[in-house]
């Protein structure tokens, strides 16, 4: 299965001869992927690691994802690999799947947030892998946003978020999905998704052929995303079904306070806002940078109706639910 958007820009030759020179001195890099755009360092380098949590703000003890440019690097950094590991590789790879797995002692324990599991991926996005392939190391790059705060899925986005802190953003145009990777926990050897993404369970069940289990156990290593509050945008969010959210946005007008929408499909009469694609791939990609452009329009709330349920929308729900918080 090819997760690659053939249409994604290419690394030009002088951002790769930057982003190599840069990656080398232990800096960071905004890198596009095909889920979000990741905040890139090396793996491998203790400053580096260091550099993205304090950009970030990040929790020591909220572990990182190592990006990998080859199938083959997956043993450089995992022992004990479950044969159902193999096989989502051959089925996902490179595509927006995380696999959790025992880690090998030299793995920085920053990395890990001192856990003995590490997550692994290998990106689709081409400028990712041309640049992982070149730099030959795998780069830590949790979502290149201010800890907690909304996804970037463009350049510009991650360029808002950091300016002049971090100077080299990987333009790859806006990412196809729009999400972040799925998350599936193979280090006991039973899969189970512990965070919902770009990837369903129906179709990790049909490579694996078993059941897989979802949501945190009492013995699951801690992950990225997995907090309550996460996804957030700066102006409070709350979920409202459609026939409730003139109402709601009628009763923050008579207490003075502004409220925008995040629509599905089309923005009732009378509201202002804006209303993204019905379909759950759409919404998906639109997601992030509606939340984006709502929350600069600086309202008091943003108010967003709550899309339809069932497997196709688990993601969506999981990103809402930690974002109207």
């Amino acid at each position: 299965m090819s997760f690659a958007d053939p249409t994604s820009p290419r690394l030009s030759t002088s951002d790769r001869a930057r982003a190599l020179a840069a990656l080398g001195r232990g800096e960071l890099v905004g890198l596009p992927t095909e889920t979000v755009y990741g905040l890139a360092g090396d793996a491998t380098s203790p400053r580096a690691v260091a550099r993205i949590f304090a950009l970030k703000g990040r929790p020591a003890d909220h572990p990182l994802i190592v990006h990998l440019g080859a199938v083959a690097w997956i043993e450089a950094w995992a022992r004990e690999i479950p044969e159902g590991a193999w096989r989502l590789v051959e089925a996902f790879w490179p595509g927006p799947l995380t696999l959790i797995l025992r880690r090998r002692p030299e793995v920085l324990p920053e990395v890990t947030g001192g856990q003995d599991t590490v997550g692994l991926r290998m990106p689709a996005h081409p400028v990712a892998l041309e640049l992982l392939q070149a730099f030959g190391r795998g780069l830590a790059a949790p979502s290149a946003n201010r800890f907690g705060h909304v996804s970037p899925t463009r350049a510009e986005h991650v360029r808002a978020e950091f300016g002049s802190e971090l100077p080299l953003v990987l333009d790859g145009g806006p990412c196809a999905f729009g999400i972040e990777s799925t998350i599936v926990d193979l280090s006991s050897g039973s899969a189970r998704i512990l965070r919902p993404g770009a990837l369903g369970a129906a179709e990790l069940e049909a490579v694996l052929g078993q059941p897989v289990a979802r949501g945190q156990s009492a013995h699951s290593p801690r992950v990225s995303g997995s907090l309550a509050s996460h996804y957030a945008p700066r102006a409070p969010a709350e979920l409202c079904p459609r026939p409730a959210l003139a109402e709601r946005a009628a009763a923050l007008s008579r207490s003075h306070r502004s409220a925008l929408v995040l629509a599905l499909d089309t923005l009732p009469a009378g509201l202002e806002g804006l209303a993204l694609p019905s379909d759950p791939s759409g919404y998906a990609r639109g997601l992030y940078a509606g939340l984006r452009s709502l929350d600069q329009r600086l309202p008091d709330r943003i108010l967003i109706e709550a899309p339809p349920q069932g497997e196709a929308w688990l993601a969506i729900h999981d990103r809402l639910g930690r974002a109207a918080r």
